[in-house]
């Protein structure tokens, strides 16, 4: 399948590597608003085409999937252009900056029947199975507690600092603990205390979040742009715990027993970049003429927008598109 990426930035590149070793897709176009860049880039990673709008990317009549890679603010009108284009797309995280877009653009891919999907690449990974297959297996019986960070020093990025670009730790880096502990807990929360801290921009530069479940669950996350963290996963359980040593690329989980005794450790199939199974899996429901990919469906993505909306409240940030 012809893929077209829109934006040249470090995860569109590392986008381009994974199709370009990939077997069931490959690198087609690339779109920038600097057309230098675009082609640049094309000549870097084996782009058949390169265009300096996205506009003609997305009418490209040659191109089969479109891969959203710009600003996080920039992902609803730029789904826009391509849905309305007939172009499938699979659109980085954080799928929006708001739950109303998020909706928005769900509600033209239905209304239109082409292919929408959120590329929150943990949830397509098999290591993501690997996890809950032990779980659902009872070794650690049941699950009460689950801990998860996720950080690094992006204090000097533009995109991390400027609300104007949906910044902020929460959505670039929190969103994947928060993911870890939804597809671990599920979405039945009772209720959420959390804080943060903020740059000087209004924006959180890191957070702690703790939320509690229906079932008496606790699940306690911190993400930060403002220092490196061990990126850790754990689920805790009344027969044992496991480990997931980086939380948003499972590639193996450790099992301990209840007196943190090491039992074994199970280890996910070797990746090319971890990017590709997002991208089969877009493959596969768009030749099966799906509007949506079962591993991340569009109600997930409203939900962990809708969460997410509800922490900036709580916090008083705001973005100028809200």
């Amino acid at each position: 399948m012809k893929v077209g990426i829109i934006g040249t930035g470090a995860i569109a590149s590392a986008m381009a590597e994974t199709l370009r070793r990939m077997k069931d897709a490959e690198p087609y176009a690339v779109a920038s608003r600097e057309e230098k860049k675009a082609e640049a880039f094309a000549r870097k990673w084996g782009f058949k085409k390169y265009y300096g709008s996205y506009r003609e990317l997305a009418e490209d009549s040659k191109t089969e999937l479109i891969y959203i890679a710009t600003p996080h603010s920039c992902h609803c009108g730029d789904a826009e252009l391509c849905i309305e284009n007939g172009k499938p797309v699979l659109c980085e995280k954080a799928f929006t900056g708001n739950a109303a877009q998020a909706k928005k653009i769900i509600s033209l891919s239905e209304e239109k029947g082409v292919f929408l999907s959120e590329a929150m690449w943990t949830r397509y990974l098999p290591g993501r199975a690997v996890m809950e297959r032990i779980i659902a297996g009872g070794e650690i019986g049941e699950v009460r507690m689950v801990t998860a960070n996720f950080g690094g020093n992006l204090a000097d990025v533009r995109r991390i600092i400027d609300p104007a670009l949906a910044g902020g730790a929460l959505l670039d880096l929190g969103i994947y603990p928060l993911t870890f502990a939804v597809m671990v807990l599920g979405k039945e929360i009772e209720d959420i205390v959390s804080s943060c801290v903020k740059f000087e921009t209004g924006v959180d530069a890191q957070n702690a979040i703790i939320l509690k479940y229906k079932n008496g669950a606790l699940a306690s996350l911190q993400s930060s742009a403002l220092s490196g963290m061990d990126q850790r996963g754990i689920v805790y359980g009344t027969g044992g715990y496991l480990i997931v040593e980086d939380v948003h690329n499972i590639r193996s989980v450790k099992v301990y027993d209840t007196e943190r005794r090491f039992i074994r450790e199970e280890k996910a199939p070797e990746q090319i970049t971890g990017y590709e199974y997002e991208v089969e899996a877009a493959v596969r429901a768009v030749r099966e003429g799906k509007t949506e990919c079962k591993e991340m469906p569009h109600k997930e993505s409203i939900f962990m927008m809708e969460l997410m909306d509800r922490l900036r409240r709580e916090w008083g940030i705001i973005y100028p598109f809200d």
